[in-house]
């Protein structure tokens, strides 16, 4: 019992709460749900009456609660336990009547809810697509209305109700039955029927679902149909439908009048008529359609709206080709203009565009006089001075017909009335911009092409109105691009080119836009001479950086494939390398051309030869920093330089160690040059991790003399200063020079003066004894080399002669006679060598 008052507490709240929108449908449909469930479970063997007309209510309303919220699969099971409980109830209520007439008068009773629960029963069904269920449902209810006619409206609405449905899917074929069943059920008591209006709507779906079905299979049905509607109730969309049926049908023009003259004395609006005119019009019953059109004007004499009559008009006489006809029309319009007779704007705007297509197809057939005269009509409506954005374009493109037929002066009148009304546009620039390029005036179109490509960039508000898209302005550029070269003023094409990059999205367009502008500064760079062409050079070198930058960029554009980006990488890679060749008397040049082409091929695939051109690339670039080192430049400058080259150092070695994989390079000097490359640099930064650098080096067994001797003139240039390093190599290298199966005495002597000059400083006189042993064994390898060969330089033996000689008088001027004689001995070992020069010191 407690259970039962707390589910109709529940079912009561549930009511109160829904009428004062607390809760949602939703949640009322739960709500219900569950106290439906509780009631149900407190069901007897044996009810009461009370309580079996509350399971009805309560199963009834859950379950259409149900399929109203789209839940129709749920319902089911309240709506079989609704019709179960009325035959419980109509059982019950047999069993307690007293004679024939109390039984009738609780059939009816029990009937007016086995109405309800079948026509809920029909929805859910028909809402999980079962329609032979729903139309059995449907069917006994029809079979009800006898004893129940006041449902025959609801029936009706609800059988239409799935014929909209079932139309709204394509279901022609059942929607034809529920619309079919609508209308019969709705002609069963007239007293309770949904009333003309409502049986014509009906009939007016059922004609179109059989037109849109197979028009030509059901067309008589279709008719039938809208026949019946408009017999039933006469309305403008069933007059519409019978004419377009009736031409789909390929009736006669009498035929059509016929059903046109029906609907003589039916209120119609003004619009109804016209779109009844281009129907017939649209279906080329040209004779029907202008009759028709023609008594238009006498049922809307009062109405402002005429003028939509006369455009229907124009535009069909245009469609159907007759020109003439056409323009007597508008000229008929503009002396209205003129007369008190205007056009509504909207109806004067449409009247515009009428117009201006006409003119834009005869300008496309380059009938560009024939596309004069109809812009011309368009100017007619407009007053002297009138300030108006339309006008302007409408000005412009009659410039652009005056200028295809080679009249200037018109066209730049025409253009200065369109700088009037919209001085800052960029049609309108673009219009100045063609007028200077005919005219041959370079300055006029190069300032016309800045101002474009400032509104390209910063588009005014009034722009967008005339924007076909976002890209008008990239295509304008483009093509002010074309009809520079076209004209062979290269200078402004160029300009225009440089707007474009900065404006175009599309990769494919920018890197076409940058390849054209390339071409071109070359092509200007060979002719041009001094500053011009420094500034021009600079000018490739933004190009050549934007197109790395866009290639970084492309990663984002999907329609711009890696095949794509691989093809434009290797296009400009190779004009920076190409460049970089070029200009080796400009070795800053040379050096940024060199390290674009690397980065640009950082976008190619590494195969071997991008790899050996990536490898050459940075090579070059720090034998230039390097070299621009070496120059008289400030110690910021140079340290700058020393740096950058080896950051391209430290690049290169990482690719030379992935190309050595590759193949053989035993002849490749690149170890040698990174080595040296790297030693010069570290050594002027006066880097702390050089001798780390060269402990490796002297561990090398295949390290060659030359190198050995230009790391040793590298370690005393300025400013670096290692007088050990120097040592160091040239002592390796004489110890090579002396492995060799033949001494070459040049070199020999060569580096062994180095090694003298390094160990034996000029001018010292206090100096070590280890220091001058260390020398004089130099001295002595001098001397047995000089013994076996009469390939020693004269003048080196000279030299060595006079710095031993030297050395000994040094030695006795500080008091070391021993010592003194020593050297000056050594020296006079010497002079038995000297050739023609032994004379003179004897």
């Amino acid at each position: 019992l407690q259970v039962e008052e707390s589910a109709i507490s529940l079912w009561n709240w549930t009511v109160t709460k829904h009428t004062g929108a607390v809760i949602n449908d939703e949640q009322r449909a739960k709500l219900r749900f569950v106290a439906c469930r509780l009631i149900c479970l407190c069901e007897g063997s044996d009810p009461p009456e009370g309580t079996i007309r509350r399971q009805i209510l309560m199963s009834t309303k859950t379950g259409k609660g149900w399929i109203d919220i789209g839940k129709a699969g749920l319902a089911d099971g309240f709506l079989e336990n609704a019709m179960s409980s009325i035959e419980k109830l109509y059982a019950k209520l047999r069993k307690g009547s007293e004679g024939e007439a109390d039984i009738q008068v609780h059939r009816a009773d029990v009937e007016r809810s086995l109405f309800k629960v079948l026509s809920y029963q029909a929805e859910s069904v028909f809402a999980q697509g079962d329609f032979q269920k729903a139309v059995m449902c449907v069917q006994r209810c029809k079979d009800m209305l006898m004893k129940l006619p006041k449902e025959t409206c609801y029936l009706s609405i609800l059988c239409y109700n799935f014929g909209v449905e079932t139309y709204e899917w394509k279901r022609y074929e059942q929607s034809c039955f529920w619309l079919s069943q609508s209308y019969d059920i709705g002609k069963m008591d007239m007293k309770y029927s949904v009333g003309k209006e409502m049986q014509a709507k009906v009939l007016r779906l059922l004609a179109t679902t059989y037109f849109e079905w197979d028009c030509s299979l059901y067309l008589d049905k279709a008719l039938k149909a809208i026949s019946l509607a408009n017999q039933e109730n006469l309305h403008p969309a069933g007059f519409f439908l019978k004419v377009k049926i009736l031409l789909k049908s390929g009736a006669s023009d009498e035929d059509i009048n016929s059903a046109l003259a029906e609907f003589t004395h039916l209120e119609m609006s003004l619009d109804f008529c016209l779109n009844t005119a281009k129907l017939l019009l649209e279906h080329g019953r040209e004779s029907v359609g202008f009759d028709f059109l023609k008594s238009v004007p006498e049922r809307f004499e009062s109405s402002p709206d005429l003028g939509k009559i006369t455009l229907l008009h124009i535009e069909f006489l245009l469609q159907n080709k007759r020109e003439l006809l056409a323009k007597q029309k508008i000229e008929e319009v503009i002396i209205g203009h003129y007369t008190g007779k205007q056009l509504l704007p909207e109806a004067l705007n449409q009247l515009h565009i009428i117009l201006w297509d006409r003119a834009a197809k005869h300008y496309e057939e380059k009938s560009y006089s024939e596309a004069l005269h109809w812009y011309n009509y368009s100017v007619s409506f407009y007053t002297p001075g009138q300030i108006d954005q339309n006008l302007a374009k409408l000005q412009r493109n009659m410039a652009s017909c005056y200028l295809h037929l080679k009249q200037i002066d018109k066209a730049k009148e025409a253009v200065k009335q369109a700088e009037r009304c919209d001085p800052n546009s960029i049609f309108t620039k673009f219009s100045v911009y063609k007028i200077a390029v005919m005219e041959n005036d370079a300055d006029k179109a190069m300032e016309a092409v800045i101002e474009m490509g400032n509104l390209a960039e910063k588009p005014s508000e009034h722009e967008d109105k005339l924007r076909v898209d976002k890209n008008t302005g990239s295509n304008l550029l483009s093509l002010a691009a074309q009809i520079a070269l076209e004209n062979d003023q290269q200078i402004v094409a160029i300009k225009a080119l440089e707007y474009l990059s900065k404006h175009l999205q599309d990769c494919r367009q920018l890197f076409a836009a940058l390849k054209c502008l390339v071409r071109l500064m070359l092509s200007k760079v060979m002719a041009d001479n001094g500053e011009k062409r420094d500034e021009d050079i600079n000018s490739i070198l933004t190009y050549l950086n934007m197109a790395h930058k866009k290639l970084a960029e492309s990663f984002t554009d999907e329609k711009f494939t890696g095949d794509m980006r691989i093809l434009e990488a290797h296009w400009f890679r190779k004009v920076a390398w190409n460049l970089a060749v070029q200009f080796k008397d400009s070795p800053e040049k040379m050096r940024d051309f060199f390290v674009l082409s690397f980065k640009l091929s950082q976008f190619c695939p590494s195969d071997k030869a991008v790899l050996i051109a990536q490898k050459t690339c940075l090579l070059m670039a720090a034998a230039v920093d390097l070299e621009m080192g070496r120059q008289q430049v400030t110690p910021s400058e140079q340290t700058e330089l020393f740096s950058q080259a080896l950051q391209h150092l430290q690049a290169c070695k990482e690719i030379w160690k992935v190309l050595k994989l590759t193949g053989d390079f035993a002849k490749d000097p690149t170890d040698t040059l990174l080595l040296l490359y790297e030693f010069e640099a570290r050594s002027k930064l006066n880097d702390p991790t050089l001798h780390n650098l060269m402990e490796s080096v002297w561990e090398q067994p295949q390290i060659e003399i030359k190198t050995l001797e230009i790391i040793a003139s590298l370690a005393m240039e300025s400013p670096a200063r290692y007088p050990v390093l120097c040592k160091k190599a040239l002592k390796s290298a004489l110890n090579l020079h002396r492995k060799q199966a033949v001494i070459d005495a040049v070199k020999f002597s060569k580096c062994l003066h180095s090694l003298i000059n390094i160990s034996l400083p000029t001018g010292l006189t206090d100096l070590d004894t280890c220091v001058l042993q260390e020398v004089w064994d130099y001295f002595e390898d001098a001397l047995s080399v000089v013994g076996s060969t009469d390939a020693y330089p004269e003048m080196e033996i000279l030299w060595l002669m006079t710095r031993a000689w030297n050395t000994g008088i040094f030695q006795y001027t500080v008091g070391k006679y021993k010592e003194a004689e020593q050297w000056c001995g050594l020296g006079m070992r010497f002079l038995n060598h000297l050739g023609s020069l032994k004379k003179s010191y004897e």
